[in-house]
């Protein structure tokens, strides 16, 4: 989603987010059930809201309708099973993992964007050099030099993160 379709989409949920909640409390009739409900919802309209121009309170609405409509339908709805003690598992924290990543992508975006898109292309989309060189119109050296330069400005950026380490 573009920045502006971002600021449209946030001033669309700020406006019209309680009459939107009153409507999945009156679907579910449980309040909790209708803060996810109208989640699920913002959730789907979001990936869509680039086609959504005309009244996408009336999307949302629809989304809300059928999404509980699925669930009222679905074998499992209402059907908790209740145990007398929660299970005696040990959940790995992960929040380091989060965390290195929002740093991570705050890094990338700092970078100038023929110096993020060489990154891209050689470590997420794991391209060889002379693939990326072709792609971007230029040599190989270009790309090694480019690759060398954006690794060393991530590693300024991120400072004291481990994320870079080899």
């Amino acid at each position: 989603m573009q920045p502006s379709q971002q600021h449209e989409f946030a001033a669309f949920v700020a406006s019209r987010s309680d009459s939107l909640i009153r409507l999945a409390y009156v679907l579910t009739n449980d309040q909790h059930a209708a803060e996810d409900l109208l989640q699920t919802a913002l959730m789907k309209t979001a990936g869509h809201w680039r086609r959504i121009r005309g009244n996408p309170e009336a999307y949302v609405r629809k989304v809300m309708y059928h999404e509980q409509v699925g669930r009222w339908r679905s074998p499992r709805w209402g059907r908790e099973r209740v145990v007398h003690a929660p299970p005696e598992q040990l959940v790995e924290d992960r929040t380091r993992e989060v965390e290195d990543r929002l740093t991570l992508r705050q890094a990338l975006r700092a970078l100038p964007v023929r110096k993020r898109a060489v990154l891209v292309l050689r470590y997420y989309e794991d391209l060889p050099e002379s693939e990326v060189a072709k792609i971007m119109g230029c040599s190989v050296g270009t790309v090694r030099s480019q690759t060398h330069q954006a690794v060393a400005r991530l590693r300024e950026l991120v400072g004291d993160h481990h994320i870079l380490e080899a």
